[in-house]
């Protein structure tokens, strides 16, 4: 029966909000309980603290959790005796009866004060086996349930997560089909490449994944498609505790990962520090045909990989009003990519190149952070200072050895240096209980210099000179905000306003001693950025939500450094200096139901963007080597444009051993791009056989994922993903249909501690990337890479039980955070 309680427990936390929007009517003969957990030792408030109401036949009647201040408030509790569980991991369950009748149907319990249990985690578990999708007003939250925590790292387990897609090659991620997307750790960017960064978090350490695909005015307005959070467990414990965690990926060549996280809390210091690597190889390969000259290109790559990533803080409690946080984190990565590319043109063979591609690079990655927090007397009410500070050193040597044409060989040397500064300080007051103002003011300053040059120069086909002179390119964007939030509640409704200003100075300078040739680009603007959100909550069944806000695409480094990215036999790529920020115009709304007998719920969704100064690719025939084919890729600037989406996903639970989170999501954009073909045959084609158009495509693409968890036994459960890409395209490409299906066990062991877990990733071997082209010519070709692999994970926790209530706010969305994994 305490088994079936606690499962109750946690379905009825999560619906907890659901409830808390449905008030009491006049005729409802249903009452409230309401009170405050504490800690019966340190009297400090405990949050999370799971308040289970059942009836005298000891049937659960509903539930919640405390938030941060240890309070709560259940509505719409049956008349009649009831019984009040306060239940928390390492403390004491205390029972409450009470009576909900005429004249007694606002029932406050006060302080009540947990103590710790001699047993410790016996007295009560509650550990989410499963993981569940949950709606907010601004934000679909995905917790993350020891289900797809067995996947591996949090790149690895993006893939099962709603509106998320991940590049499988190059470990980029889109939301919603765009990569125009911001990735935050606990509400923190980082300097660290994303694909990078993601490789580095071993799944064990997060505890959820916020998609917050509209965000308020409070947050960074970049990106269009929104913000992926990643929420990482945090340690709470009094004295020393910490998690370990080892995992290994094995197909044609092996990936390691493992991470260790200790922490020690004891009177006003909390010291913690974590360490996380990554050493893996892998293998991709891949072809592209051109019927239209009867050649052919094959690839073969080998990246291989090590990183480190270190984090060491120190939070220090001056009194219950105010906080001190420091800590620094520092990534160090050592890479190497080998390729090899070869050209065959059947009908020439003049053209045949073969060319070997060498690339290292040596990467290191800092952060510095410092906050002050300090509480005024009213709850809630609080100022926040946090200045942060990140430095990116990258060292970059690549060999290009040609084997086949007449291309001499050469190195090119790219250095990096990139600078970050971000001052905030943000303020909150709840100016009554159903409403709450909070105003900020944010500095950020960046920089990049990036120094390029190359042994020597290389000839193309035709004989004719590429030149690749020394560049040296220094970028720098300066940032000025401030916003203001107002939300406000009332029985069934509530609503948030937001607005955001912006100062923008950017400062662009490409000098080529070689070339003596110097570009420029100097960007000032002032802009607005407005949100509004609104739900409406009829019944505990059902709930409403809308929302608008304006965002911006601000090029990255790479999008505008005017110094070649990458180079193969028939393709070179190249940022354009001039390129602007595009704006997006976002409404959005959803609807959530809670299904019958409370097994799940759905959530479906739309959404609509107004795109101005559109950003997208520009191809472009090499005028120096036409005959070959060999092509130019860039960006440039577009005239407005618009997309469109539906989304549906699922947690619903048909048996008490069976659990399925789906989802389904379809998005339509109209892309715009330069696109340039032959009006003559290649082999004769001259630069005025050169045509340019701007190529205008309505793409729709739509996904399907299925996760099934299916439990054995208290400790021993089996997984099943399936995973579906529809057909879509880009302004280059058709691209075909993608799926393949995982499957995996988990065995818990030592009282839940320790997890074991063994997956199989695309059982039959299914993905790959297929695509058929026109512009700017024929070309068909498919991209492979090891997908067909096995994972043995072990994760154990350690340490103390005792919490310790007093942490660290995080700015950006609203949780409280102590050490944790990075």
């Amino acid at each position: 029966m305490k088994k079936l309680f606690l499962a109750c427990a946690l379905i009825m936390s999560l619906m907890n909000k659901t409830y808390a929007s449905n008030p009491m009517s006049p005729d409802d003969k249903t009452g409230t309980i309401s009170g405050k957990v504490l800690d019966a030792t340190l009297n400090q408030p405990l949050p999370y603290v799971n308040i289970i109401i059942k009836n005298v036949k000891e049937e659960v009647l509903t539930g919640s959790i405390t938030s941060e201040d240890g309070s709560f408030k259940i509505e719409k509790v049956e008349e009649g005796k009831i019984i009040v569980s306060i239940q928390y991991i390492g403390y004491k369950t205390i029972r409450k009866e009470v009576s909900i009748k005429k004249g007694n149907y606002d029932i406050n319990l006060g302080n009540i004060f947990l103590e710790e249990a001699a047993e410790g985690l016996d007295e009560v578990t509650v550990v989410a086996e499963t993981s569940t999708i949950q709606q907010k007003i601004d934000r679909k939250v995905i917790t993350i349930g020891k289900d797809l925590a067995a996947t591996g790292s949090a790149s690895e387990l993006m893939v099962g997560i709603p509106s998320v897609g991940v590049d499988a090659q190059t470990g980029d991620i889109s939301l919603r089909g765009n990569q125009n997307v911001r990735v935050m750790v606990d509400g923190k960017l980082s300097n660290i490449p994303t694909a990078q960064l993601l490789k580095q978090i071993p799944s064990t350490a997060i505890k959820s994944i916020e998609l917050i695909t509209n965000p308020s005015a409070k947050y960074n307005p970049e990106g269009m498609s929104g913000i992926i959070n990643i929420i990482l467990h945090k340690n709470t414990m009094i004295g020393f505790n910490g998690n370990i965690s080892i995992g290994l990926t094995h197909e044609t060549e092996a990936k390691f990962n493992s991470s260790l996280d200790v922490n020690y809390r004891n009177g006003k210091f909390n010291l913690y520090g974590s360490y996380s690597n990554n050493i893996s190889k892998n293998r991709n390969e891949g072809f592209i045909s051109r019927p239209e000259n009867n050649s052919e290109q094959f690839f073969e790559f080998l990246d291989k990989r090590q990183s480190h990533l270190y984090k060491v803080g120190v939070d220090f409690y001056l009194n219950d009003k105010n906080t001190v946080s420091v800590f620094t984190t520092q990534n160090t990565s050592e890479s190497s990519n080998y390729g090899l590319t070869e050209a065959f043109f059947y009908n020439n063979s003049s053209f045949n190149q073969s060319q070997v591609v060498n690339s290292i690079s040596d990467n290191l990655s800092s952060q510095y952070n410092f906050d002050y927090k300090h509480d005024f007397s009213k709850e809630g009410h609080n100022i926040e200072l946090e200045v942060d500070y990140n430095i990116f050193e990258d060292n970059r040597p690549v060999d290009f050895l040609f084997i086949l044409g007449s291309n001499t060989n050469y190195t090119d040397f790219n250095n990096t240096d990139r600078k970050s500064t971000t001052i905030n300080l943000d303020y909150a007051n709840p100016l009554t209980e159903k409403s709450k103002l909070e105003l900020g003011l944010e500095a950020r300053l960046f920089n990049s210099d990036i120094a390029y040059a190359s042994t020597g120069d290389s000839y193309n086909n035709s004989g004719v000179l590429r030149p690749t002179p020394s560049t040296a390119f220094d970028y720098s964007r300066d940032i000025y905000s401030a916003y203001a939030n107002f939300n406000k509640q009332f029985e069934k409704w509530s609503y948030q306003l937001g607005l955001r200003t912006e100062n923008v100075q950017e400062d662009a300078l490409a000098l080529s001693t070689e070339a003596e040739s110097t570009q420029s680009f100097k960007n000032d603007y002032f802009e607005l950025y407005p949100s509004a959100f609104i739900t409406y909550s009829p019944s505990e069944k059902n709930s409403y939500q809308f929302s608008y806000s304006r965002r911006v695409d601000r090029p990255g480094i790479d999008q505008v450094n005017p110094i070649k990215e990458w180079s193969s036999p028939l393709i070179s790529s190249y940022g354009n200096i001039n390129l602007k920020p595009q704006f997006t115009n976002s409404i959005e709304a959803n609807y959530t139901r809670t299904l019958k007998d409370k097994k799940g719920t759905i959530t479906g969704g739309m959404f609509y963007r107004i795109i101005t100064n559109d950003i997208n690719r520009a191809l472009f025939i090499d005028r120096t080597d036409i005959n070959s084919g060999r092509v130019i890729l860039t960006h440039d600037n577009f005239d407005d444009t618009s997309a469109y989406g539906v989304e549906l996903s699922s947690n619903y639970k048909p048996t008490k051993w069976w659990n399925i989170n789906s989802s389904f999501d379809l998005y339509s954009q109209t892309q715009k791009g330069i696109a340039e073909n032959l009006t003559a045959p290649i082999e004769t084609a001259t630069v005025d056989d050169i045509e340019t158009n701007v190529v205008e495509i309505d793409n729709v693409a739509w996904n399907f994922r299925m996760f099934n968890n299916f439990s054995v036994s208290k400790t021993v459960s089996f997984t099943a993903f399936g995973f579906y890409r529809g057909k879509n395209k880009s302004l280059q490409f058709d691209m075909k249909p993608m799926y393949f299906v995982n499957l995996g066990a988990r065995v818990g062991f030592a009282q839940g501690k320790g997890t074991f877990s063994f997956n199989l990733n695309d059982v039959f071997d299914t993905m790959e990337f297929a695509f058929n082209g026109k512009k700017p010519f024929v070309q068909n070709g498919a991209f492979n890479w090891e997908s067909n692999t096995w994972n043995v994970g072990l994760s154990y926790r350690f340490g103390g039980r005792k919490y310790q209530a007093k942490t660290r706010k995080n700015r950006d969305n609203n949780e409280e955070s102590g050490g944790g994994f990075l």
